[in-house]
């Protein structure tokens, strides 16, 4: 379907988790340049993707939204019941995790013309260890941290035990 190599890798594994991927031409102008959410599928535009490690972003916040809501949500993925902040964490982490797993230079994701110039330092800090916001996925019985992963007998986040949120 996507003619890099790392695209369709990343596309692969989010359909293999549940998520919508589709190849289509985007003609708008978009928050990301050649990705746009519409009704909880992601729509890819090779041509114009200027950085594959957001489609990894982008797939975090569908992911960490409730199963319900996900197909109504498009564009920049606004849930209103939910502290937009805490889902921004979430999906931070989750594509971290992601990235990970998928054994992709975290910085293929947390490239340093995203994160309004702070990518480095949230590298710096996931790479230390400290995982802001991981209760939110804990809370989602996506990972575990702490005494949880103990008592599960699992590897604490950045291992995932489940990659979308129910």
């Amino acid at each position: 379907m996507f003619k890099n190599p790392l695209t369709q890798k990343i596309c692969d594994f989010l359909t293999e988790i549940g998520l919508q991927v589709e190849s289509a031409e985007i003609a708008d102008q978009t928050f990301l340049p050649g990705i746009l959410i519409k009704n909880g599928t992601i729509l890819v535009d090779e041509t114009n993707l200027k950085y594959v490690g957001d489609l990894l972003h982008e797939a975090g916040h569908l992911a960490v939204a409730p199963a319900h809501l996900r197909s109504r949500l498009s564009d920049e993925v606004e849930l209103p019941e939910f502290n937009m902040a805490t889902i921004e964490s979430a999906a931070m982490l989750w594509s971290y995790a992601a990235a990970l797993h998928l054994e992709i230079d975290p910085r293929i994701v947390f490239h340093s013309e995203g994160y309004k110039g702070n990518a480095e330092g949230i590298l710096f800090t996931f790479n230390q260890g400290v995982f802001f916001g991981a209760n939110i996925l804990t809370d989602a019985e996506m990972t575990a941290i702490g005494e949880k992963a103990l008592k599960l007998n699992v590897p604490p986040f950045p291992f995932m035990l489940k990659w979308t949120r129910d």
